[in-house]
């Protein structure tokens, strides 16, 4: 629903270290802080395990190990989240499973995705430019902006297979400002996650962090970002301030 108790005005925090009007870029993550991605993600990760024989992992699970990209999540649904089991997985040993979770995840796409509130409508009424930076494939990530209407609210969608880096890495963070022609420090990226942060913090870009995102079930505030959010609108001036 529409959250018209905030004005379209940035807050007196945001202004004081942008000035009034605000940031000149803002960078936005997609999955735990735009989107609840998880019902598909899970949906499509234990068909995948379901057709190697093997135990469904379920959303708890899966709302873990999302954040780093599709083949990490493939390499940690294998692995049931064992990180250096993880790491080892040889590419011959991803193919199958990856072959069965892009099928899986295509066909279930956007079926149990949900928007987080006031997300649709901050994307509608904050007119600053806003390029989305995913780790997610571009495979998906295009039909499913299209899919939600949001394609005209970005100047452009960098995905995780775009460059040879992502975030972490501030690399993605660097291009989107040099394709808006924006210096880092006249940007800010909005992220739920450590890897969010941390490429923010690499690229000497101010960082808010939604707490509502996944983050592997860590507290977002021990990566210090510069705001902490409950929702997009508390980077907006209430209307009765």
């Amino acid at each position: 629903m529409p959250d018209r108790d905030f004005s379209v005005q940035w807050n007196s925090a945001v202004r004081q270290r942008f000035g009034d009007t605000g940031p000149e870029l803002v960078l936005l993550d997609l999955d735990g802080t735009l989107i609840d991605s998880v019902p598909d993600l899970a949906a499509a990760v234990d068909t995948m395990l379901a057709a190697l024989g093997r135990e469904p992992a379920g959303q708890q699970q899966v709302s873990h190990w999302i954040g780093n990209g599709a083949d990490m999540l493939i390499r940690r649904a294998l692995s049931c989240g064992d990180e250096d089991a993880a790491n080892a997985l040889t590419a011959s040993e991803l193919q199958t499973p990856r072959q069965l979770f892009d099928t899986a995840y295509l066909s279930t796409l956007h079926q149990a995705t949900g928007v987080f509130p006031g997300v649709s409508d901050w994307l509608e009424r904050v007119t600053t430019p806003k390029i989305l930076i995913t780790n997610k494939p571009r495979l998906f990530t295009v039909p499913l902006i299209d899919s939600l209407g949001w394609t005209g609210h970005f100047l452009r969608l960098i995905c995780g297979d775009d460059f040879s880096e992502k975030k972490p890495s501030p690399m993605p963070l660097f291009k989107a400002c040099e394709f808006a022609n924006v210096t880092p420090s006249n940007a800010l990226m909005i992220g739920d996650s450590r890897h969010d942060i941390g490429a923010a913090k690499a690229a000497a870009i101010c960082s808010a962090a939604v707490t509502y995102g996944y983050n592997h079930g860590d507290d977002i505030a021990l990566s210090h970002p510069d705001y902490l959010l409950n929702s997009l609108f508390d980077l907006m001036e209430p209307k009765n301030a």
